[in-house]
């Protein structure tokens, strides 16, 4: 059992090289979110949907210790998973389009420790690369606010521009255009992931196989009053996600894990993101406490978080 808790968003220090130089290093903490409600509203031609989504950062984070270096390159060193450390990583690229961004002749030597599930509908790749792109901005004090790192940001993913900013979020288009929420009121978090990996391509070519007149969509504009009237109870009642409809039906340990932190005391339980992860919302820790018990007897194998709500801009 893991218990995620938010704590200091970054630190920055000179680090000694052998030739006396001193070369500047910070760490930054990236947040995964999940998605309190998803709605898909359409599609563009180039293919991206077009979506309307509640987005809220949970205290579950990886590490990343950016150092600077001559070497012109950037390279990445991953620890605590097995996704690729080559150049396609999201980080990887994030770290590039900085330097390409700001005309940056310095390398990177990254090191990323992961703890926010790969392939669990959480955006931890997003959050990594969001948290190289304010790393890099704050080590070198650039000037570039975060609305300039989110026009970096879009080109890498659709999720990066709001893991740029984090917190309680009603993000439209294709996730890119964002409006923000009240800070979330004080509840607790239980997060679970199947051994299972859901290709998010897939989730979303077979999203668009269901009839319309068959999809059931959350209700985003009452759970954004909702949040706006700091109604926990109302706005734990209209969670929802539209693309749960399918991957439920074809993953059905979804509705199990749902399922069973209902019947713990969640407020409700809902499939974040493209899947599978799945969220509990309680008010007691009590009942947070007793679920992950079951969880750990009844699934040994997932991975399981007690966590919260944060804002990590008040976490500097």
């Amino acid at each position: 059992m893991l218990r995620a808790t938010a704590w200091t968003a970054f630190h920055s220090s000179p680090v000694r090289c052998s030739e006396g130089e001193t070369m500047k290093r910070i760490e930054k903490r990236a947040y995964g979110k999940i998605n309190l409600s998803l709605d898909v509203v359409g599609k563009r031609e180039d293919g991206y949907h077009l979506v309307r989504m509640v987005m809220q950062t949970v205290g579950i984070s990886d590490t990343l210790e950016i150092v600077q270096a001559q070497h012109g390159e950037v390279h990445l060193k991953v620890l605590g998973s097995d996704i690729t450390a080559g150049p396609d990583n999201l980080v990887c690229r994030a770290a590039q389009a900085m330097r390409e961004a700001f005309d940056l002749r310095d390398g990177f030597d990254i090191t990323l420790e992961k703890h926010i599930p790969a392939a669990a509908g959480m955006a931890g790749g997003s959050a990594d690369a969001a948290a190289v792109l304010t790393g890099i901005r704050d080590m070198y004090s650039l000037w570039a606010d975060n609305t300039r790192l989110r026009e970096i940001a879009l080109p890498l993913g659709a999720d990066i521009p709001y893991c740029v900013e984090g917190g309680t979020a009603l993000c439209e288009g294709i996730g890119e255009v964002l409006t923000p929420l009240p800070d979330w009121l004080q509840c607790e978090l239980v997060v679970v992931k199947p051994d299972i990996d859901v290709p998010t391509p897939w989730v979303y070519h077979e999203y668009d196989a269901i009839p319309a007149e068959e999809i059931r969509h959350p209700d985003v504009d009452g759970m954004v009053a909702a949040i706006r009237h700091r109604d926990l109870q109302t706005t734990a009642k209209l969670c929802g996600n539209v693309l749960e409809q399918k991957t439920g039906s074809v993953y059905p340990v979804i509705g199990e894990l749902e399922a069973l932190l209902k019947e713990e005391g969640a407020l409700n339980a809902v499939m974040t993101g493209s899947g599978p992860t799945v969220f509990g919302i309680y008010e007691r820790q009590e009942d947070a406490g007793k679920a992950m018990e079951r969880l750990e007897k009844a699934y040994p194998g997932f991975a399981k978080f007690r966590t919260n709500f944060v804002n990590p801009k008040r976490e500097k």
